[in-house]
């Protein structure tokens, strides 16, 4: 296929093909009832909560840490062929479910080799993608990153759909007990789906001609001194790194991290809570079961989906800082006010749903805001280092909230310092300026 005569939504269609299977990450609360066990249902597994969270983080971190070792490669070899290392997500998920009840061994195969595996193909459609849409950057970023929202959805709604919806999943009891056979299986089969989104869509990852711009479009002329939001020129890495800019945006990215994963990582574990969840205010464990999964199956990702695109197109219509602004604004408000929903079913879809929203945008504003501070040429390498921030975020939330409960304490503990980060972070927003070309 010659890179002249590619349409760029085709790019568009491979991205989201890649982004649909990385999406599994955030499907993970669908395993952590099955992998802990409940009072109802035990598991031969038996992990606490902390181990859970552990597999969820330690993917998160591996995802970051990866992604910065893709974005550079991506510069030297054909992005195809790094989107391609995403293949190591099936090779985990399969791997685990031959690792029976071990906990290192879902730590080391879903945590490590199947975070590697995200870290590897989540930037490439990012980065392709921006060089074939410079008219739109917002809107690709988000529709790029959007089938990762979506993709949570599906998996998890195959893994274990609400009971209201009359649907059977994946993951069953057997005697009323989550068997090691019946989870492990599920994990070969979603390893298997994963290896093959991935590889479809790494086929059309292939950067424009040099010099591209799309039928019709004129680069806007570079704007003075008072724009706050534009660099006007491409910083290397190293130029990247010794700038304040960088520092204030990853704190910021890092806040908006921490609290949305918390909640994607602890939603469940939350609304099935003895003390302050459903039950703690009348509902029956059956009405607690099915109210977790609707919020955590359905209400999240969803919205996580399409606040992706929503908050993106919002990036290229006000600007990436004031977008960040009103969103880190909404989501502390919001994470602030979640311990309080467990009274009522449809507050706690609405709020769960605003969560996964502004989450969405988080992963869909910092793209655009790194190529407008530091430009686009070396997006790749730029973002992969700013996206570290991700990983501290997914390491210290989800654990964070882990501990909480695994030492009786109340969630307010967890979710009012992330609460406080992203209000912080809303100050940074107005604050920080672009550098200075």
């Amino acid at each position: 296929m010659e890179q002249k005569t590619l349409n760029r939504w085709i790019v568009v269609a491979g991205a989201i093909l890649i982004q649909l299977s990385l999406g599994a990450i955030y499907a993970w609360s669908a395993f952590t009832a099955p992998l802990q066990g409940t009072a109802a249902n035990p598991s031969q597994y038996n992990f606490t909560k902390t181990e859970t969270q552990a597999i969820f983080s330690a993917g998160l971190a591996t995802f970051a840490v990866v992604m910065i070792i893709a974005g550079r490669l991506q510069q030297k070899i054909a992005p195809r062929i790094v989107a391609l290392g995403g293949i190591l997500l099936g090779a985990g998920y399969i791997a685990a479910g031959f690792t029976g009840a071990s906990f290192v061994g879902k730590l080391l195969t879903i945590g490590i080799v199947g975070g590697a595996g995200i870290g590897f193909a989540y930037v490439v459609p990012i980065a392709v993608g921006v060089k074939w849409f410079p008219d739109k950057k917002g809107l690709l970023s988000g529709l790029a990153v959007a089938g990762f929202g979506f993709g949570a959805f599906i998996w998890i709604m195959l893994a274990s759909p609400p009971a209201v919806l009359g649907i059977q999943g994946m993951i069953q009891t057997k005697n009323g007990i989550y068997a090691v056979a019946n989870i492990d299986w599920v994990f070969i089969v979603y390893g298997i789906i994963f290896l093959a989104l991935i590889v479809a869509g790494s086929l059309v990852m292939v950067n424009p001609p040099a010099g591209y711009k799309p039928a019709g479009w004129v680069p806007p002329e570079p704007k003075g001194k008072k724009d706050r939001g534009s660099s006007g020129r491409d910083f290397t890495s190293g130029e990247m790194l010794r700038s304040w800019q960088f520092y204030v945006a990853w704190t910021m990215f890092m806040s908006g991290a921490l609290a949305g994963l918390m909640v994607i990582g602890n939603v469940q574990n939350f609304a099935k809570d003895l003390n302050y969840g459903f039950q703690g205010h009348g509902f029956s464990v059956r009405q607690a079961g099915d109210f977790a999964v609707i919020g955590a199956a359905i209400c999240l990702p969803i919205l996580n989906g399409i606040g992706r695109i929503a908050w993106g197109t919002a990036s290229d219509r006000i600007g990436s800082r004031r977008a960040l602004l009103l969103m880190f604004l909404f989501q502390g408000t919001m994470t602030a006010v979640f311990f309080f929903t467990t009274v009522n079913d449809y507050l706690f879809y609405t709020v769960a749903a605003l969560i996964g929203f502004n989450f969405g945008g988080t992963l869909a504003l910092f793209p655009p805001i790194t190529a407008d501070f530091f430009g686009s040429k070396n997006l790749g390498a730029n973002y992969g280092l700013m996206f570290t921030a991700y990983g501290v975020g997914g390491i210290v939330g989800p654990i964070l909230a882990g501990m909480v409960q695994d030492y009786g304490l109340s969630f307010l503990y967890a979710f009012i310092p992330a609460s406080l980060l992203c209000f912080v972070a809303a100050v940074l927003a107005f604050l920080v300026e672009a550098p200075k070309a």
